[in-house]
């Protein structure tokens, strides 16, 4: 169970009030979003310094804003969660898109910069999924399990390191086949997630390929045949599969769906955001306002099941966009 389940669980249910719409993608888009409608005057540069995952999506979003405001410029840097605060704070980015909620410490130093609390706002709901070459047979897997493979420290209370594709179940030709580890670097949102969510904070093992972004993960999971990585669900390909997933060893395992995401089923749903800087009773910048409006609007998040990951609910959209009006 991750730490966002009762946020994932009440959002699935306010949205059940609402129709939904199968998009050409197979993602589902709530019929209660609203659609965007343009608002004058707005120009400018978007800054944006953040998440890898995030990265395809800060890019659709940016380009379907600069069709409706032609005068917009826009600056993408996706380098990893890690440097979405530091930007903030510093003031060389606008928004800070990340895959992880904001440390206590990263939200200590904004608000010891501006006096208050950097806003955060969700923008799409993501599962990270396990991800193993097409060709092996492995079908589900546990977070006790994954934590053997991945972790030196076992916190989940796993004996024995798990080596190969044997320890896990697989049997012949795959029993003794070493397991390649693929897996992400220290500034993204991502590793973290994995990091407190599988591994109880505990440290990777060195055999860990870390990647600068998920792309390169599962690049790397479809060219070995051996191998396993984790990155956004919205990152799947087909010569990868994203596996099932359970908390502990013999209970049921989860596929990494909209539904079972949107629940807090799935043991690694998780929403994806984008920090602001808004000083309390003061209006934000028209360029920043109306980007975080269409984010969260009816095209927005068309955008959003395009990149492979799950839409907003109507209501938690409409929860976000009071943050911002």
């Amino acid at each position: 169970m991750t730490m966002n389940r009762r946020e994932f669980m009440a959002a699935g249910a306010l949205g059940m009030a609402s129709g939904l719409v199968r998009l050409a993608s197979g993602r589902e888009l709530d019929a209660g979003l609203l659609p965007y409608k343009t608002a004058p005057g707005v120009s400018g540069s978007i800054s944006s310094i953040g998440s890898d995952t995030l990265a395809n999506l800060m890019t659709y979003w940016a380009e379907a804003f600069q069709k409706n405001y032609p005068n917009v410029s826009v600056q993408i840097e996706s380098k990893g969660s890690g440097t979405a605060f530091p930007a903030l704070i510093a003031g060389t980015s606008q928004f800070g898109p990340m895959s992880r909620a904001a440390k206590p410490t990263e939200e200590d130093q904004f608000e010891s910069r501006y006096g208050y609390k950097a806003t955060q706002v969700r923008v799409a709901v993501d599962a990270v999924g396990i991800f193993v070459n097409k060709d092996n047979p492995l079908q589900s897997i546990s977070l006790d399990q994954l934590d053997a493979i991945y972790s030196k420290a076992r916190r989940r209370g796993v004996r024995k390191a798990s080596t190969t594709w044997g320890d896990v179940g697989l049997t012949g030709e795959w029993g003794n086949k070493s397991i390649s580890l693929f897996g992400r670097n220290s500034a993204s949102g991502t590793y973290g997630f994995f990091k407190e969510n599988v591994m109880k904070t505990g440290d990777f093992r060195d055999e860990v390929k870390e990647q600068p972004g998920t792309a390169s993960v599962i690049l790397g999971v479809a060219e070995d045949r051996t191998a396993i990585g984790y990155g956004g669900i919205g990152y799947s390909t087909s010569s990868v599969r994203a596996i099932s997933l359970s908390e502990h060893d013999g209970e049921a395992s989860k596929t990494p769906t909209a539904a079972n995401a949107y629940s807090g089923d799935y043991p690694l749903s998780r929403y994806l955001y984008i920090y602001i800087n808004r000083a309390p009773g003061k209006p934000l910048t028209p360029i920043v306002q109306e980007f975080i409006r269409m984010v969260c609007s009816k095209e927005g998040q068309q955008l959003v099941a395009k990149d492979g990951f799950f839409p907003l609910k109507s209501a938690t959209a409409a929860e976000e966009l009071r943050k911002v009006d």
